[in-house]
């Protein structure tokens, strides 16, 4: 029949339903500004426009001006803007972008003093995205994860616990972003430059690891109420462990001696002597009140009763002084 021979669609929404290719991987950056709808309504038209030019500032500034030209599906959000790059850029992105990003929100910031200020929140993914120029292209799990990342709680409370004077940019990267950009080592960053937390976002199903990147820091960066007490217990005992470590290392290369460990010694009904012994010294082993055959009065012994271990220099007498020969009984 004529309809049998009608093809089927070359795509389909519906997922699970065959193989089809996947989408370019496309780094993606978005931005926020802080408290947007804390300042009054006939400012927001001049933040929407101040945010990509100083975005476009910083890119130039930074020598990456090509991934501004070349920005796929750029868009406004109100309060900050995203696109998406090639991910062979990612690195650079991460430093010397965001410093730069620093560099020019505080110059922007001194020049508007008593007009409107802009701190930005950053966020830095990498994932396959529809990127073939049609409308909707960009729309895609990576970039609603971007999202997520830049409203989450942890970069949210980094940017709103440091100073406003010193810290203009607070970054967070996905897991993803991470592994393949820095702890690979293609960024001209140190993996110890970034703090994992765990990214979730009030009243979403929202929770990814995620790692911190501020280019000027200030404030508490391992306050708890930013990163979790687990979070900040991992970080304390890494450091402690790396501290235990490089000061091992110093001390055996400066030859210093190991740590003193407390030993313990003992001798039923008897002296040990650690040190050097001045004068006489009377050893009896007593069972009850009785030395040998010969009666004890008490547990005195014609002078102090010396108790514990005798560690150490011993000076005098300890016990009865006993002229003649030492030995353990009286005859």
């Amino acid at each position: 029949m004529p309809q049998f021979d009608q093809s089927l669609p070359e795509t389909s929404a519906l997922p699970f339903s065959r193989s089809r290719e996947l989408p370019p991987y496309r780094g993606i950056v978005a931005v926020d500004a802080k408290d947007f709808t804390g300042h009054p309504a006939i400012e927001h038209g001049t933040i929407s426009q101040a945010v990509p030019h100083v975005l476009q500032r910083s890119f130039e500034r930074a020598d990456l001006a090509e991934v501004w030209h070349d920005r796929r599906f750029p868009a406004s959000t109100g309060d900050g803007y995203v696109f998406g790059f090639d991910p062979a850029w990612m690195p650079f992105l991460i430093h010397p972008w965001l410093h730069t990003l620093q560099e020019v929100l505080t110059e922007f910031n001194v020049h508007s003093i008593g007009t409107v200020r802009i701190r930005l929140r950053v966020s830095l993914h990498i994932g396959p995205l529809p990127d073939s120029g049609e409308e909707f292209d960009g729309n895609g799990t990576p970039r609603n994860d971007t999202h997520r990342l830049l409203d989450s709680r942890p970069v949210k409370a980094m940017l709103a616990a440091s100073n406003e004077s010193i810290t203009q940019v607070a970054a967070i990267l996905s897991d993803r972003c991470y592994q393949d950009a820095v702890v690979s080592g293609y960024t001209g960053r140190h993996p110890d430059h970034f703090i994992e937390v765990p990214a979730t976002v009030e009243g979403k199903r929202f929770d990814q690891r995620a790692w911190l990147y501020v280019p000027v820091p200030s404030g508490n960066l391992y306050d708890r109420r930013i990163l979790g007490d687990h979070v900040v217990e991992e970080q304390t005992a890494r450091r402690g462990q790396a501290d235990t470590v490089g000061r091992t290392s110093a001390g055996a290369a400066q030859g210093t001696p190991a740590p003193r460990v407390s030993v313990r010694q003992q001798a039923d009904r008897g002296n040990i002597n650690a040190g050097t012994v001045n004068g006489d010294q009377n050893v009896t082993n007593v069972r009850g009140d009785h030395a040998g055959r010969d009666f004890v009065r008490g547990d005195s012994f014609g002078g102090d009763y010396v108790a514990g271990h005798k560690a150490g220099t011993v000076q005098g007498n300890q016990g009865d002084t006993v002229h003649g020969k030492r030995n353990g009984r009286r005859r």
